[in-house]
């Protein structure tokens, strides 16, 4: 017989969370790795679990304050603090076009010096860096969701590698 193929391809990764504090948990291992110019895109219908889990990214990143729904604001822009390093974390539900990424000054916020959250990335998917971080985020059931991680660029896949390693060991 032949050698098996891996399920997944590189730079991916598929985890089921039985809770919402588990997916806070997985937020924060991936916060503490996170440097400036990340960019993690949270893909996922209404109620998936996007917000909690960028929650628990601020947590592990060092957010001054905790990170909430930018639903209304669009961006916020958090401070970390021992250093003040920038986390910012974007909202683009109620975008209706593109262009609307203008109005929030996605380009200096890309081209800033912080990592950056973006949940519904794909109503500005054309805006979206290649190098990037995209976890899609499905219901399973009431507690339960899967999340499902591919990293695109060099960076991503290294920043997955070591979020694999800190989450399940080496």
């Amino acid at each position: 017989m032949g050698e098996a193929l891996p399920i997944l391809k590189a730079g991916q990764l598929d985890i089921i969370s039985h809770s919402a504090e588990q997916s806070g948990r997985l937020g924060v291992r991936l916060g503490a790795l996170l440097r400036a110019g990340d960019v993690i895109c949270l893909s996922g219908n209404m109620g998936a679990g996007k917000t909690i889990f960028a929650a628990g990214i601020g947590r592990g990143w060092g957010a001054k304050h905790p990170l909430t729904s930018p639903t209304f604001n669009l961006v916020h822009d958090h401070t970390r603090v021992t250093d003040k390093q920038h986390l910012y974390h974007l909202d683009c539900y109620r975008f209706e076009k593109v262009d609307d990424a203008e109005a929030i000054g996605f380009d200096d916020i890309l081209a800033g010096s912080g990592a950056v959250i973006i949940e519904w990335p794909e109503q500005i998917a054309p805006l979206i860096p290649i190098e990037r971080l995209w976890i899609e985020i499905r219901v399973l059931d009431a507690t339960r969701r899967s999340f499902s991680l591919d990293a695109v660029g060099k960076r991503s896949e290294d920043l997955l590698i070591q979020f694999r390693e800190s989450t399940f060991g080496a």
